[in-house]
């Protein structure tokens, strides 16, 4: 008995093997859906749709846009982690995919536990900006007005727990200087005070930046990234500025269920860099600022919890809560 007991279930494996090597073999069969966690019309949604349009086509199968914002991009993440881990249930995650785990520590899912990377899309790095009046001319004048009277300079963010109130609290840390955080409810009226001369500065990414810049409204003193950008040629990095070693950005890459078959993974990763290596859709990305840099569903796992253990140590040595 003991014998047929363990010949069954050596059947019953080879079964299931041979059921998952199909339907990864078949795959896709049906639609496939992009969560994004936030409010359509944003970065996160654009890059949903150019390349989620781009892999429709290659994978011959409907590729859905489904915006679920709330709750700090959690309330889609969620969605994804407890979805069937199928292949047919993507997120397309931001930031809040490895801060979020500081930042609310009674979530019922953990970023690095309950999803399986599928690849990175790219990154745009963060721009400091002060308003075209300011006495600052350049990072180092904000630096130095900055370290004549203490506390008396302020950033804005979008809210607390942001991208750019972690960037803030970084630069703070990198130059020592002291400047009061004020937080909105939002980006946009962030940037009305910063654009009216209330704020000191902000940090921002190029795409809103832009704009603001060619109006001659705001002055870009440094750009977070190893070389000057396309989009704003003649601004310098911040380590050219006086920074060195500042690195923050805003990024982009989709991660699927947890226990999605590898070989499933495997596809969708092909499948998104080759989307990514399409000219039309580098074109439309380039336009928000997007720096490519696609890989591996490892090498974008080793990039997750690298970013997820950095703004760790920046939230706790900040004492930021998402409040």
């Amino acid at each position: 008995m003991r014998g047929f007991a363990a010949l069954c279930a050596v059947a019953a494996a080879i079964v299931t093997l041979g059921a998952g090597s199909v339907d990864a073999q078949t795959y896709p069969a049906r639609a496939i859906r992009i969560i994004v966690p936030f409010a359509p019309g944003g970065a996160v949604d654009t890059v949903a749709r150019v390349i989620g349009q781009k892999m429709s086509e290659q994978m011959k199968q409907p590729v859905l846009v489904d915006n679920h914002p709330g709750a700090s991009a959690n309330l889609g993440a969620e969605l994804v982690a407890k979805a069937a881990p199928d292949g047919y249930t993507l997120l397309l995650g931001a930031n809040g995919l490895a801060t979020n785990t500081t930042l609310f520590p009674n979530l019922t899912f953990n970023a690095l536990r309950d999803f399986a990377p599928v690849g990175r899309v790219g990154y745009a790095p963060v721009v400091l900006v002060v308003p075209v009046d300011s006495p600052a001319k350049s990072l180092k004048d904000l630096l130095a007005m900055a370290k004549a009277k203490p506390g008396t300079l302020t950033y804005a963010s979008a809210g607390n727990g942001s991208s750019n109130h972690l960037a803030g609290e970084l630069f703070k840390s990198a130059t020592g200087i002291d400047a009061l955080h004020v937080p909105y409810k939002g980006g946009a009226p962030a940037l009305v005070d910063l654009l009216g001369g209330r704020i000191s500065y902000m940090l921002l990414n190029p795409v809103e930046v832009l704009p603001h810049v060619k109006a001659q409204k705001l002055r870009a003193l440094g750009v977070s990234s190893e070389k000057p950008i396309p989009m704003l040629p003649d601004v310098p990095t911040m380590s050219e500025a006086g920074v060195p070693h500042f690195e923050a950005s805003v990024w982009w890459g989709f991660v699927a269920p947890a226990k999605t078959p590898h070989d499933v993974i495997a596809r969708l990763n092909a499948e998104l860099n080759k989307a990514i290596a399409d000219p039309a859709v580098r074109d439309k990305l380039t336009e928000l600022g997007v720096i490519f840099a696609p890989g591996t569903p490892e090498q974008f796992g080793a990039f997750l919890a690298s970013e997820t253990d950095k703004w760790a140590k920046v939230i706790k040595a900040s004492k930021i809560t998402a409040d």
